[in-house]
């Protein structure tokens, strides 16, 4: 029986089909086919879930064949792309085309589709995730059809659906003209950080801070635009503290060596400073052996009904662990701490949060779950993992 796994190699599952359909018509004949065999269908991008969004009993399906740049308008600032492209090739093609995307996250592998559906971002108190520049998507339904939307109404909905109301295979995206970015690199001790941090975050489009446990030492990252056509198209990357300018497409993103599993809060920006002050005791406490870093972002508010920014401003604080280590005791200790200041987990990274706990924190939760029923009444895009949660 085929197998699948995700890329910490913390989720792998047997599955019926493993699938990787040539065009949009064969996506839609494998769904029709789950549909008469009263299978499910899941999509696995590029397996950055660190939770069991993607395992089905039926079909898992890749779409690494459906990639590529359909059409740019530099103009209106819009490019529509297959849904399989990966985000280093797709932001590489937005380039070619004179475009980018205002902001991103430090990784770049990941499949359109699933950054999208998942709601992965960058830092920046006035960017929101990569979910936000959705604009128009093809859907092929559970039905097995190909449906265009654009509606003000529905994409709210679909901007973060974790593959629930369709599988996605081509999005149109709202852009920006392609700029260049400086990024610097210092380092500081944790407590001069949080001193300044809330001074350091105004003074920077892109900021964020990375403390290490065991020396204590923050290291922080800022990002901010300049008007100058970089020197280089590829600048090499920092291996520590100092400053590199280049197309915001090479800056962004960052070298991954090393495997690990990942638990994410977003909590109330306001709240963020607090938590991650009870997340560092709780360490030091608890967990000293632990040397993997914590992420500190920030996040603009959003109107997507299942992103941990929904109305609010965000701050993101994620703990860390290597693959190879056991992770859960560590995470499940923590968890805590983030739902006491208001915490919203990160769809594709780990937590541990019931039906009522995720109605409890997402204001419109409920009716994504009817809207849910409404494109999928039999369940046929659910893992059992997201029937727990959504069905």
């Amino acid at each position: 029986m085929p197998s699948w796994s995700n890329w910490s190699g913390s989720v792998v599952a047997e599955t019926a089909r493993l699938e990787a359909p040539a065009d949009e018509a064969a996506v839609a004949t494998l769904v029709r086919e789950a549909a008469a065999a009263g299978t499910t269908v899941r999509v696995a991008g590029s397996g950055h879930s660190f939770v069991p969004v993607v395992p089905a009993a039926g079909a898992i399906l890749s779409l690494d064949r459906l990639t590529g740049l359909l059409d740019s308008d530099p103009a209106a600032c819009t490019a529509t792309l297959y849904a399989g492209t990966k985000l280093h090739d797709a932001t590489h093609l937005l380039w070619e085309h004179g475009l980018a995307l205002p902001n991103q996250g430090d990784v770049d592998t990941q499949a359109l589709a699933g950054a999208i559906a998942t709601g992965t971002h960058g830092t920046g108190p006035a960017y929101g995730s990569i979910s936000t520049r959705l604009v128009g998507v093809r859907l092929v339904t559970a039905s097995g059809d190909l449906l265009d939307l654009d509606s003000a109404d529905l994409l709210p909905a679909l901007r973060v659906s974790l593959g629930l109301l369709g599988i996605m295979t081509r999005v149109t995206l709202a852009c920006v003209p392609r700029y260049a970015l400086r990024e610097r690199v210092w380092q500081h001790p944790i407590d001069e950080c949080l001193e300044q941090l809330e001074h350091t975050i105004a003074s920077h489009d892109h900021y964020e801070f990375f403390w290490f446990p065991r020396s204590d030492i923050a290291e922080s990252k800022a990002l901010d635009p300049v008007d100058a056509e970089p020197e280089t198209e590829d600048p090499p990357p920092l291996d520590g503290p100092g400053e590199r300018v280049g197309w915001a497409h090479r800056i962004y993103p960052s070298v991954r060596k090393l495997r690990f599993n990942e638990m994410e809060y977003a909590v109330p920006a306001e709240a963020g400073p607090a938590c991650f002050r009870a997340v560092r005791q709780r360490m030091k406490e608890r967990h000293p052996k632990v040397g993997w870093p914590v992420e500190y972002r920030t996040l603009a508010a959003d109107d997507a009904w299942l992103s941990p920014a929904f109305a609010r401003a965000t701050v993101t604080i994620s703990v860390h662990q290597d693959a190879a280590r056991p992770y859960r005791e560590f995470f499940t200790d923590l968890e805590p701490i983030f739902r006491d200041f208001g915490g919203r987990p990160h769809w594709g990274k780990f937590h541990t949060s019931t039906r009522a706990d995720l109605a409890a924190a997402y204001p419109r939760f409920e009716a994504f779950c009817a809207l849910r029923r409404e494109f999928d009444p039999a369940g046929r895009f659910l893992s059992p993992y997201l029937a727990g949660l959504f069905a």
